[in-house]
């Protein structure tokens, strides 16, 4: 795989990664206080994905070095 294609793989890694992330976080508001432990599992399932976001966003910001270099 060349580095553009992997830079655009990531690209769209984090596009889909953010759009899962937002719409978690909008269920989280829309559940309210009425099931404690989905809403904690909820958080945290957000949490890991915006780690998630951060590793891809450190690789795409590797890779466009890379390309830069080249």
């Amino acid at each position: 795989m060349s580095t553009d294609d992997e830079l655009r793989q990531v690209e769209e890694d984090l596009a889909r990664l953010r759009a899962q992330n937002k719409e978690v976080r909008e269920q989280i508001g829309d559940i309210g206080a009425t099931d404690q432990i989905e809403v904690g599992a909820m958080i945290a399932m957000a949490d890991e994905q915006q780690q998630l976001i951060a590793d891809l966003e450190l690789r795409r910001d590797e890779l466009r070095r890379r390309l830069t270099q080249s």
